[in-house]
């Protein structure tokens, strides 16, 4: 380092980087703690609160709550007043972090990451040994934080645009069709999905029995959502209108063998709905703030998720369209198209 010529300006910068994304991480715990309390819902629509009064409305202490105030105006979470020495959470903000029913709600992805840090120890051995580290043995906030990560995304996209953007699906559906929900997890997707088509007949599929007693119990008021443990190489019934695979295929550890039992599943006029985390096709597309978040992801659950199972492909959660594409033409399918995307979703139709 001695013989190094060092740009001070370049170093300044890295270490301003540096320090807000230690700020960041730090600030996990408390945007957990946050919800938890019930402090950021204290906050929406009351205008500006003294410490006192935000603390009152959460009946929490109130010294906590001032600097828990403080580290959230630091972070521009909550606007501060010094005339007043009051807070103040803004509608914006208030969306994303006070209204569980916004697609914008992003406090979900707190509780996931916050399973991580219990599971470093087990993330690391996967690093040495190569053998990765299977979804279930992952502590257990990581299958709820999930849910409730991707829960507002499908809510505002999967029935008004997703399902709408494939060819004759949103017909079907409409007139009464047999769907598959593969990877179906705790099943946010397929109640979603059972809601919005009542005449439709919905089958939810996880290799992870506690995600699917989950599931059973979220779809308990629904007559056309039924769910079982099963793979998506072994999942039973033919003659699908349509199998859905959210967020998952590029977990599996043989998603080539995936694509296969999927497209003998499917009915000669099928569709198959493959959602996955937006990517361009080049590593290069992907380095964002977005692509970091998802590279991140994939690092310590993705990837390791794969390598644990027969095959091990670990595809990574930044694949992009042309690999994904790939895959899913080796196990039969004939044509694959965009059929639309957002800033965090790929959405992909697939026909036999």
């Amino acid at each position: 380092m001695a013989a190094t010529e060092i740009d001070p300006e370049k170093l300044e910068a890295f270490m301003g980087q540096a320090v807000t994304d230690m700020g960041a991480v730090i600030s996990a715990p408390l945007f957990v703690i946050g919800e938890r309390l019930g402090l950021y819902k204290a906050m929406a629509g009351a205008g500006p609160l003294t410490s006192a009064e935000v603390a009152e409305r959460a009946g929490v202490a109130e010294r906590s709550v001032r600097e828990w105030l403080r580290n959230q105006a630091a972070g521009g979470y909550v606007t501060y007043d010094a005339a007043t020495d009051t807070y103040e959470l803004p509608p914006e903000q208030a969306l994303a972090l006070a209204d569980e029913e916004s697609p914008f709600y992003l406090l979900g992805a707190y509780e996931l990451i916050a399973s991580l840090y219990a599971d470093e120890d087990k993330i690391a051995a996967a690093f040495k040994s190569g053998d990765g580290m299977g979804w279930h043995e992952h502590d257990h906030r990581l299958f709820h934080g999930t849910e409730r990560f991707f829960r507002p995304g499908y809510r505002g996209h999967l029935v008004a645009e997703w399902i709408p953007a494939l060819d004759g699906v949103e017909e079907k559906l409409l007139e009464g069709a047999k769907v598959a929900d593969v990877g179906c997890g705790h099943g946010a997707s397929t109640v979603l999905m059972a809601e919005a088509f009542p005449h439709s007949d919905f089958h939810g599929f996880d290799y992870h029995p506690a995600s699917i007693e989950r599931a059973r119990e979220a779809a308990a008021d629904l007559d056309n959502a039924h769910f079982d443990v099963a793979t998506a190489k072994d999942y039973p019934g033919t003659d699908y209108d349509l199998v859905a695979v959210f967020d998952c295929l590029h977990d599996m550890g043989d998603p080539v063998g995936a694509s296969a039992h999927i497209h003998d599943s499917l009915a000669s006029d099928g569709a198959w709905l493959i959602v996955e985390p937006f990517a361009g096709d080049r590593v290069e597309d992907n380095l964002n703030p977005v692509g970091r978040v998802f590279y991140g992801a994939s690092t310590v659950i993705c990837t390791p998720a794969s390598l644990d199972q027969e095959v091990g492909l670990a595809l990574g959660a930044q694949a992009g369209q042309e690999r994904l594409t790939e895959v899913i033409t080796e196990g039969g399918f004939k044509e694959v198209r965009r059929a639309t995307e957002t800033p965090f979703n790929l959405i992909l139709e697939a026909r036999p």
